[in-house]
């Protein structure tokens, strides 16, 4: 279910959004709930990496590593 949100934000904010959206042949409306998502998922990612690091805390190497042997692959 969508629900109706009001906004006070600049003229020419609103100006310039509406033809960006123009050029990428799409909405404001879609544009703002693209961003809306990415905002909100966004903290669920840095969750999810930290949930990773944790998990992987076991891991030691038993001495400091230098930046080349970090980056071997």
């Amino acid at each position: 279910m969508l629900k109706n949100i009001t906004l006070s934000v600049d003229e020419k904010l609103i100006r310039r959004a509406r033809e960006k959206a123009q050029r990428e042949h799409t909405t404001r409306n879609a544009s703002f709930r693209e961003w809306l998502k990415s905002y909100v998922s966004a903290e669920a990612r840095v969750r999810n990496f930290d949930d990773l690091m944790q998990s992987l805390s076991y891991v030691k190497t038993g001495k400091k590593l230098t930046r080349e042997e970090m980056n071997e692959r």
